[in-house]
């Protein structure tokens, strides 16, 4: 009895694992859960034709930089829902470096929907939506953001 318990168990542990994960990335590569839970996220939303979306990635491929091993995690969103070749194609020639989700994390985070971009969310480490930040953002604006979050 014990025996088949355990391994009802180890199943539930092993399967509500897979489903947490956030989906492949520009690369196709699956973004595992354990790479974004439990940090600050900067969730970008972005699309080709999208003038201001085009300005600020530099900003958002520096901010990551600066943020690597700091707990907060720089992630994109094509706003088309561009996705494979596509979404991979589009990254590269808009020049991004971070993360691109090709699944919208919205549903994880209720995010709302927006009709306006460029726009950033800003989410803490225990999955709270903390700030959405409408327009063109810099590194040093977003980085002073987080501190802000961060003290409050």
């Amino acid at each position: 009895m014990f025996k088949r318990f355990a391994m009802a168990l180890m199943a539930c542990v092993l399967l509500s694992g897979c489903g947490a994960d956030y989906g492949p990335d520009q690369n196709g590569k699956v973004v595992q859960a354990k790479q974004l839970d439990g940090q600050w996220l900067v969730v970008n939303y972005w699309a080709e034709w999208c003038g201001p979306c085009r300005t600020e990635i530099p900003q958002l491929n520096t901010l990551a930089d600066q943020l690597k091993g700091q707990g907060v995690a720089v992630v994109g969103v094509n706003f088309d829902n561009l996705q494979g070749d596509d979404l991979k194609k589009a990254a590269e020639t808009l020049g991004i470096t971070f993360t691109v989700l090709a699944q919208d994390p919205a549903p994880r985070f209720d995010l709302p929907s927006s009709e306006a971009l460029p726009i950033t969310y800003i989410i803490d480490n225990k999955g709270k939506i903390r700030d959405q930040l409408i327009g063109e953002q810099t590194a040093e604006g977003i980085t002073a953001k987080l501190q802000q979050l961060k003290n409050s």
